[in-house]
This record gives structure tokens, sequence and C-alpha cells, in this order.
């Protein structure tokens, strides 16, 4: 069976959660606590499988993967169906767009370390701290609505279906909404992500649903 080493809020790991449950493929959930004793993540038995001292990991037999984009796309790979890339590569590709958006543009800046260096090392108090992750969250949403406008659809990222971009957004939105972001600027995101929210694969994913929530 696959195992998922993942942390009930973590944005990446909440994607790849996602992306199991849209392909009902079934999977070992391995909590790992980010913060308990200076975080897990530091342990060296993880930080053997995941050198980044990151989660996501995901382990399928042998193999042992990192990253969640990554991840994700070695699913689409060996599970196809359903699928969470369109067929024509350019539509994969403003699918990727918003997806990378959201891995690569917005969620690297509110990561868990980055907060943490703000804190101890550059003495940034909890105000400025939420301050720095609603800034950066709120520019990043302002880019994707613009994307989602181009892409026309209502209930999904693109197309009639969950897509990868699906699978970035609605974490992004949870810990967006946890940090009280506001958001009324971005009708389609917080349109599109009350629907997925509503969906099954997508409320088995949600963080209150995992074995480590507090």
């Amino acid at each position: 069976m696959l195992q998922l080493y993942t942390y009930f809020r973590s944005s990446a790991a909440y994607r790849v959660r996602i992306a199991l449950n849209l392909k009902s493929l079934s999977f070992e959930a391995v909590p790992v606590h980010l913060l308990r004793g200076g975080g897990e993540q530091h342990d060296a038995a993880f930080v053997a499988r995941s050198p980044a001292h990151l989660i996501p990991v995901l382990r399928d037999g042998a193999l042992t993967l990192t990253q969640s984009l990554a991840i994700i796309e070695y699913l689409e790979e060996t599970h196809p169906e359903p699928a969470l890339l369109p067929r024509s590569p350019a539509q994969r590709a403003q699918v990727r767009a918003i997806a990378l958006g959201i891995a690569c543009d917005i969620h690297p800046l509110n990561n868990l370390r980055v907060i943490k260096y703000l804190e101890k090392t550059l003495a940034a108090s909890p105000e400025q701290r939420t301050a720095w992750s609603r800034h950066w969250i709120e520019a990043g949403f302002a880019a994707i609505e613009r994307l989602l406008e181009k892409a026309g659809t209502e209930r999904f990222c693109f197309g009639d279906a969950p897509s990868l971009a699906d699978c970035c957004l609605v974490p992004q939105v949870f810990n967006a909404k946890r940090i009280g972001c506001a958001l009324d600027s971005y009708p389609r995101i917080v349109r599109i992500y009350e629907h997925c929210a509503r969906l099954p694969p997508f409320e088995r994913a949600a963080p209150g649903a995992q074995s480590d929530a507090e």
C-alpha cells in the first residue's frame, strides 16, 4: 500500500491527499508533527527520506518521492484515470500555470520554515508575520483570479472536472481563511473552493478529517 508522510495542516500534504482521493487510491497516512519537539521533520529517520526536512513524502514500495507536485505528477502517470491534467498540451500548460502560481509563488513564502525564520532570526512580531503571509497570499490570489477569469469556468479551475490546479487551490484557500485573509476580491477562487470543498474526495482530505488533527 502507498504510504504518505503527512501533517494535517500542511498545504503541500493536503494537495497530495486530494489527488490520492480523486484517483481512489488507498494509502496509509503516516503523521509527521511539524511542531512537536521542535518538529518531527528534523528527526534523522525522516531526513533520510526527505533531505529538505519537508513533507509530504510518498512511499510506493521501494520508491520514495518528495515534493507535492512531483508526487501528483507521478500518480498521474502511474494511475492516469481520472486525469488531473487535460489531454491538450496547451490546456495542460494552463492548468500547470495555476498550480505553479500557488505552489511556487504563494506557498513557499508562507511555509512554516519561512515563518519561523521571520520569528526567530528577524524578530518579527506575530502581527508582522501574519501581515507578511496575508500580503503574499493576496498578491498571488490576484494573479490566480485573473487566470481563472480567462479560463471562464465556474465550478473548477479548468474544465468540468477537478484538476491539478484544484488540488493546489483548495489547500491554499483553506490556509488563507485560517489566517484571516480578505477574499472578497477573489469571487472565482472562493466559488471554486466552496464547490470543491463539498465533494467527498476533498472532504476526506481536509485537515479536520485527518487522524492527527488537533
